[in-house]
């Protein structure tokens, strides 16, 4: 078993409190996605969504507190790498690092190359670069400040996008228990989701449609599980986290209920407002606009769209700031076990990773050019491999816990478990998985299934054949690395 080697120095600094954490993980999984492409999974599934989402939740939920497991025990930064070399090997460590470490390049690659058409909605004489270039160098300065100035920052950007949902959900009801008519002609009623279209289940379990395309409950799930990312945030924050031990726990579980509250709620209204296949289609004047706008417009707020522009800004600038986050902390574990160059552990006087903060940056900045010279390969190629390396940072996560329980019962866990062996030190972990001996199976099971369904819609096909080459890219970069560190 590879034992990473422990930060010497300076270290970082232990200052996120739990608003920070929770915010920072609730923030990183409702985005984008939530606010405008809601539509497509509700298309696929109708007001089934609503059970998809439960699915999904559930499983985010466990793979979430395995994360948890480990972190409440040994909190460290850049965690899954951390654990992943510890619990595993370092070629584990190196892979799970480093997949995670792309997955947020490609995200952030993503969301500034479209900052500018939500700056473009109030200023559209300003180029997209210049928008991009901006906020990159504002959110990359606010990181830079130390970590409980990117608490803050990331706390607010937050609230921002809770405030508008919980407007949308209060607007939305007002409108149903008033049983008000709406704009389509329907009187709102939570009795829509059976009436309209086709009622509860219309496309059922799966569906090969006349257009060609896969349709359905289990077709929706993909989708579903990609507007989980974010979650296993909670993790990253566990090293710089005031009392880990009461924090991560209660983040955790806070968390998961929260965000199927936010999804699950959100998406019933709106389905109770606005018919289900109503949704994401053009309108009047032949553009698709969010369901928020659609929403917000049954509700007569006719500036939906202008209130909607300024949320997803927010939430794009938050989207970044936490990938920059993120994305630095994991350079700093991987530097530390071994696993990237050694300028990359180097910290700041304020105990922040700056090098992993400029690195990322400049990788992104880079990225962000590669977007605006070749969108169609972009988008096509490049965010196939952020769609996989989820599924493949999810099951590292399940398949290193259960080593992790492993070495806690030779007698090989973390502080004070170390000695302790077999079901007892089992039971002196502090915040066990639920039902851990046969729930990371089922786990791996159902992204197993994910990713068999994957293959039957077009737009996630490519992701599934992106994959296997992405994990052999990376085995190869691992034992090249070696090599050379050998020599």
């Amino acid at each position: 078993m590879d034992q990473p080697k422990e930060p010497q120095g300076k270290n970082l600094r232990k200052t996120l409190k739990n608003r920070h954490i929770q915010l920072i993980s609730l923030g990183g999984a409702i985005g984008t996605g939530l606010f405008y492409g809601s539509g497509e999974s509700i298309s696929l599934a109708g007001p089934a969504i609503i059970i998809a989402y439960l699915i999904g939740g559930l499983a985010i939920f466990m793979i979430v507190r395995a994360m948890s497991e480990m972190s409440v025990e040994d909190p460290k930064s850049g965690a899954f790498s951390y654990y992943a070399t510890r619990y595993w090997s370092k070629r584990a460590g190196f892979v799970s690092g480093w997949n995670y470490w792309m997955n947020y390049v490609l995200v952030s690659m993503v969301e500034l190359s479209v900052v500018g058409t939500f700056v473009n909605f109030w200023f559209p004489a300003i180029p997209a670069w210049v928008s991009a270039a901006f906020f990159l160098v504002v959110i990359t300065a606010a990181n830079l400040m130390g970590v409980s100035k990117f608490g803050e920052f990331e706390f607010w950007f937050a609230i921002i996008k809770i405030a508008a949902i919980v407007a949308m959900i209060i607007g939305g009801l007002a409108v149903v228990v008033m049983a008000l008519p709406t704009a389509n002609g329907l009187r709102a009623s939570f009795a829509n989701w059976f009436t309209v279209g086709g009622g509860f289940l219309p496309n059922g379990l799966m569906r090969h449609g006349a257009n060609g395309q896969w349709t359905g409950l289990l077709m929706s799930l993909a989708v579903v599980m990609f507007s989980f990312g974010g979650t296993e945030l909670i993790g990253i924050t566990a090293g710089e986290a005031s009392d880990p031990r009461r924090t991560i726990p209660k983040a955790t579980n806070a968390i998961i209920w929260r965000i199927l509250v936010f999804y699950i709620l959100t998406l019933g209204v709106i389905m109770a407002v606005v018919p289900w296949n109503a949704i994401g289609k053009p309108n009047a004047q032949g553009m698709v606009v969010s369901p928020f706008v659609q929403i917000f417009d049954s509700v007569g707020v006719h500036a939906a769209a202008g209130i909607l522009n300024f949320v997803c800004l927010t939430a794009v600038m938050s989207v970044y700031n936490s990938a920059l986050y993120s994305n630095s902390r994991m350079l700093f574990s991987l530097a530390r076990q071994g696993n990237a160059p050694k300028y990359l552990g180097r910290l700041s006087k304020g105990g922040v990773p700056y090098t992993g903060v400029l690195t990322s940056a400049c990788i992104i900045a880079l990225a962000v050019v590669v977007v605006f010279l070749w969108p169609q390969f972009a988008f096509n190629y490049l965010m196939s491999i952020a769609t996989i390396s989820a599924i493949i940072n999810w099951s590292m996560i399940m398949v290193t816990e259960m080593l992790f329980r492993r070495a806690v019962a030779r007698g090989e866990g973390p502080g004070d478990l170390a000695g302790r062996t077999g079901e007892s030190a089992l039971n002196a972990l502090h915040f066990k998985l639920p039902f851990a001996r046969v729930t990371p199976w089922a786990v791996l099971a159902f992204l197993a299934m994910i990713v068999v369904l994957m293959c039957f819609s077009p737009s996630y096909r490519v992701a599934v054949i992106a994959g296997p080459i992405w994990l052999i890219v990376l085995l190869v970069a691992y034992q090249l690395t070696q090599g050379r560190a050998r020599q």
